[in-house]
């Protein structure tokens, strides 16, 4: 990303991410980008350790964010995010970004992609729809 690209899109952006997880519901009705994690990457539920912890622990986060793919996946979303920002029509964009259960990997990633953005300028907020709920049994 050039400087001046980032800097245009800053102008008055603004990003809400959401993570959630389909087993809770379908994503967010107002979302613009939905990322759905569920079948390409590893799932640290499937890992004992890991089932009843939250991406509020730093195992859990590790875990994800040593999973092939997740940092290019948080990278790209984030150039998407400033190509919709760069674009004609103003108003905030609205990411949704879904797993399984909605505590390890959306809630991860999720966070990470509104850290990244917050370094690129945009005005990034995050909110963890099923985060709170107990872990689904599978």
């Amino acid at each position: 990303m050039t400087a001046t690209t980032t800097t245009a899109a800053t102008e008055l952006a603004e990003v809400r991410v959401t993570t959630f997880g389909y087993l809770h519901g379908a994503p967010p009705a107002d979302a613009h980008v939905v990322l759905d994690l569920r079948h390409h990457f590893r799932d640290p539920h499937a890992v004992r350790g890991l089932r009843n912890l939250t991406a509020d622990d730093a195992k859990v986060r590790a875990a994800v964010l040593n999973t092939p793919g997740i940092r290019p996946l948080i990278d790209a979303t984030a150039a998407t995010a400033l190509a919709y920002l760069a674009g004609p029509s103003a108003g905030p964009l609205s990411v949704a970004v879904g797993c399984a259960g909605g505590r390890h990997r959306a809630a991860t990633v999720g966070r990470i992609l509104a850290a990244v953005l917050a370094d690129l300028g945009i005005a990034a907020t995050v909110a963890h729809r099923d985060l709170h709920r107990p872990v689904v049994a599978r």
